[in-house]
């Protein structure tokens, strides 16, 4: 059975239904947590009555600096969304590890962005090293991944599609909100993976909803693949991939042949005219919230709760 873990600034604490518990340990990092699986298990077998979740200011379980890295186009959703037919080839990109934010933290739109969009993710923490060549099978899962958490790869899309540029436009502080819960898994946990549900609400208007059946890539082919060119460390971060339902859609068939024998710049200022009658980017004030769970609670990610600010009205 899985364990939730919680971080505020006083340390980590182990939850019990709607208490928490403190952990005995002088870990800083989440990798100096996971190494200390002990100090977790005697929180967790605690006696002591703890601490009201509610009075706690939740952290972002993944501390940093770390890897941050993320899978694109990983789910057949957002694969058909995009406009994607045929096989996808697998492809990771970098995300700055200042960009992780805690899970209430308000997500701060840069003055110069007016696409901004949501992709809620599941979160893979490494509990391993990750040597460049390994080969992951589903079995070995337990040996590499120590836990999950909800993420947010909010995006710039205004940047990242004029300037072909993901680091920059998915690495803004504030962009990945990471949290609340870190769900240390057990082996037996991993059997149920493909049951947990991804759920991206903005204002209660629900946006997102996928099980990870709809995953492409799955975890050990993801870390497979990655260690072909890529070394993890414990504490490293990998997000998997976002369901269908961004605000960012490929526009039709026919729209698409008419913008390739526009001039780029026109082509550009073309798509972002049409993006502007659409609702669904994120504006200041909006209030992003993300669950990830199994229907039976086993694994349970918590609620991230993000309002979203300006940056102008939000200096940090």
């Amino acid at each position: 059975m899985s364990t939730n873990v919680l971080r505020t600034a006083d340390g980590w604490w182990v939850l019990r239904g709607d208490r928490a518990v403190p952990v005995d340990t002088k870990a800083a990092t989440t990798a100096e947590l996971i190494a200390d699986r002990d100090a977790v298990r005697e929180a967790a077998l605690s006696g002591e009555a703890g601490t009201p979740v509610a009075d706690l200011v939740a952290l972002s379980p993944v501390t940093t600096p770390c890897r941050v890295i993320a899978q694109m186009v990983n789910y057949r959703s957002h694969a058909r969304d995009s406009g994607f037919t045929g096989d996808i080839p697998p492809a990771f990109f970098r995300k700055a590890s200042g960009s992780v934010s805690g899970p209430g933290e308000a997500v701060v739109r840069p003055s110069h962005v007016k696409f901004l969009d949501y992709e809620i993710e599941l979160g893979l923490v490494m509990g391993a090293p990750l040597p460049v060549g390994t080969v992951v099978e589903e079995r070995d899962l337990p040996s590499y991944i120590a836990g999950l958490v909800i993420t947010n790869d909010v995006s710039a899309r205004d940047v990242q599609l004029t300037k072909t540029q993901f680091y920059e436009s998915k690495s803004y502080p504030t962009f990945t909100p990471t949290g609340p819960h870190l769900a240390l898994l057990d082996p037996e946990d991993f059997a149920h993976l493909l049951d947990l549900r991804l759920r991206l609400s903005v204002n209660g208007e629900l946006r997102q909803d996928r099980t990870l059946a709809d995953m492409i890539v799955r975890p050990a082919q993801a870390l497979t693949l990655l260690a072909r060119f890529q070394t993890l460390d414990p504490g490293d971060l990998l997000l998997t991939g976002t369901p269908g339902g961004t605000a960012l859609k490929a526009p039709p068939k026919a729209v698409e042949k008419i913008g390739a024998l526009l001039p780029p710049a026109v082509k550009w200022k073309t798509f972002f005219k049409s993006q502007a009658r659409n609702p669904h980017y994120l504006h200041t004030g909006d209030v992003i919230t993300a669950t990830i769970s199994t229907p039976d609670g086993r694994i349970d990610l918590g609620e991230q709760r993000t309002p979203v600010a300006d940056a102008n009205r939000h200096p940090r």
